[in-house]
């Protein structure tokens, strides 16, 4: 029996929290595990909300920390499922930190978690397609094809890379580098 399509309103949330100083790494600063981990929660809310069913994180996309979190900042992470396949979901979430006494605010990171549904016997399960109502929507959801493209020619050159590479062939790369070889490697690589 097929899903009827729900809107990505439908799954859309907000959580907003007070980074406290547990937060904070030996910089002073609130530790970029802590976001990852509230992230995460908004990406499983967002996912569970929209396929009706328990969700896992197979992969996280992008995450590049563009300006650093404060304690006693208040941040708030938005997210919202952007695209679906049969079984996966790509939640995409921004997180933005505000100084409530200066007012400032700042956009600190956007970060796309791949999420798989799973039903009660732990096996990835289909989910309903997703109702596209703005033209937001539509630009998230082809964003989410191109980066699924990329990633999957990004892994197999990889892979070729690595299958093909030859350390003595390539050792010359590492003249330039901030790394040394033993004289023994040396000996053997030269």
């Amino acid at each position: 029996m097929p899903f009827p399509p729900k809107p990505v309103s439908h799954s859309r949330t907000t959580l907003t929290e007070l980074m406290i100083p547990a937060y904070a790494n030996f910089g002073g600063r609130v530790h970029g595990g802590t976001l990852l981990s509230l992230m995460d929660k908004v990406a499983y809310a967002c996912s569970a909300k929209h396929a009706g069913q328990y969700c896992v994180t197979v992969s996280v996309d992008g995450v590049n920390f563009r300006q650093p979190v404060e304690v006693g900042e208040l941040v708030s992470f938005m997210g919202s499922v952007n695209y679906v396949g049969r079984t996966s979901l790509v939640v995409g979430i921004k997180v933005i930190a505000e100084n409530v006494k200066t007012g400032i605010v700042k956009h600190t990171n956007t970060s796309y978690f791949t999420m798989v549904a799973k039903d009660d016997a732990d096996q990835p399960t289909e989910v309903p397609p997703l109702l596209l109502e703005t033209p937001d929507d539509v630009r998230r959801f082809l964003e989410a094809i191109k980066r699924k493209e990329l990633r999957a020619s990004f892994g197999e050159h990889f892979d070729n890379a690595k299958t093909r590479m030859l350390l003595t062939e390539n050792v010359g790369k590492l003249t330039n580098e901030r790394c040394l070889l033993t004289d023994e490697l040396q000996e053997k690589l030269l």
